[in-house]
C-alpha cells in the first residue's frame, strides 16, 4: 500500500516544488512504498541508523524515530540497535540519538494510557486499527463494526489529531450519512464553512453530495458512529487530505 506523505508540499512546496514533490511521491510514495523488496521495518531501522551515523538528530530523526515506533520497533530493539550503531557511528553521536529516543519511546507509555482511558469511557469497543482506509485518513483511525445488518453501523475512533480526507458521499437516491458522537472531542467541517466542534451527545447529518471532513482535536481522542443511511447506489469518492495548515485553521 502506498504511503501517503504531504509534509514536503506542506513546508516547501511554495518554494521548493519539485522538492516537495520527489519528497511526498518518490522517497515515499515510490521507495517506502516498496514492501515487497524490504518492510517498513527494515527500512526504518535502516532510516535511523543512516541518520544517527551522520549526526543528524533534528525533527527529521524525530520523525523517523516515531515512525520506527508505529512500524514495530520495540524500546529494547531501538536500544540494542543504538547501542550497536554507537561502535561504528561514534559515542556522542548515540548519546544524542538516545537521548531523543527515550523521549519518544516513553511517549507510548502516555499515548496508551490516554487510549486506555478513552476506550474506558464509552460502552463501544475501540475496534481495530483501521488499515483498510488508512489511505484516506492523516494518522491513525480504529474501526468496531456494531451493526453490519439492515444499517450499518461503525465505531471510528480518531487518535489526537488524526482526521479523514475530504470526501463526498454519493447516492442515486436516499444515502448519506449520521455521526452520533459517543466520547472525546472532535471536529466536522463542509467545504466553506467553518469547523464545527463535536462532543459526546452531538449528531451530525451529512447529506449526498456535501464535500466534508471530520476527525478528532489536536489533543483529544474522540469516537463517533458512523450510520450509514441506506440508499440507491451509494459510494464514497475520497479527496485530498486536510493538510495541517488546513487542519490547524479549522479547529484552532
Amino acid at each position: 500500500m502506498a504511503i501517503k506523505q504531504t509534509a514536503g508540499k506542506d513546508s516547501l512546496g511554495d518554494f521548493a516544488p519539485k522538492f516537495a514533490q520527489l519528497n511526498d511521491d518518490v522517497l515515499f510514495g515510490e521507495v517506502w512504498s516498496r514492501e515487497d523488496q524490504l518492510s517498513l521495518r527494515d527500512r526504518s531501522l535502516v532510516t535511523v541508523t543512516a541518520l544517527m551515523a551522520q549526526g543528524l538528530v533534528d525533527s527529521s530523526f524525530r520523525f523517523h524515530l516515531e515512525s520506527a515506533k508505529k512500524n514495530g520497533i520495540t524500546k529494547t530493539e531501538i536500544a540494542e540497535i543504538l547501542t550497536h550503531a554507537a561502535f561504528y557511528a561514534g559515542w556522542p553521536k548515540a548519546w544524542a540519538a538516545f537521548r531523543m529516543a527515550k523521549e519518544v519511546w516513553e511517549e507510548k507509555t502516555v499515548m496508551e494510557s490516554a487510549r486506555e482511558d478513552h476506550e474506558n469511557s464509552m460502552i463501544f469497543p475501540i475496534g481495530q486499527p483501521n488499515d483498510a482506509y488508512a489511505q484516506y485518513f492523516v494518522g491513525q483511525s480504529f474501526l468496531a463494526p456494531i451493526s453490519t445488518e439492515q444499517v450499518g453501523i461503525f465505531n471510528v475512533t480518531f487518535e489526537p489529531g488524526c482526521r479523514n480526507n475530504w470526501h463526498i458521499h454519493h447516492a442515486k437516491s436516499g444515502g448519506g450519512q449520521i455521526l452520533i458522537c459517543v466520547s472525546g472531542r472532535g471536529f466536522y467541517q463542509e467545504w466553506g464553512e467553518e469547523a464545527q466542534e463535536l462532543l459526546p451527545g452531538d449528531v451530525v447529518n451529512i447529506p449526498v453530495g456535501v464535500k466534508h471532513w471530520h476527525g478528532a482535536a489536536p489533543c483529544n481522542w474522540f469516537s463517533h458512529l458512523a450510520v450509514e443511511v441506506p440508499g440507491e447506489e451509494t459510494s464514497n469518492e475520497w479527496l485530498e487530505p486536510v493538510n495541517e495548515t488546513e487542519y490547524r485553521n479549522a479547529v484552532c
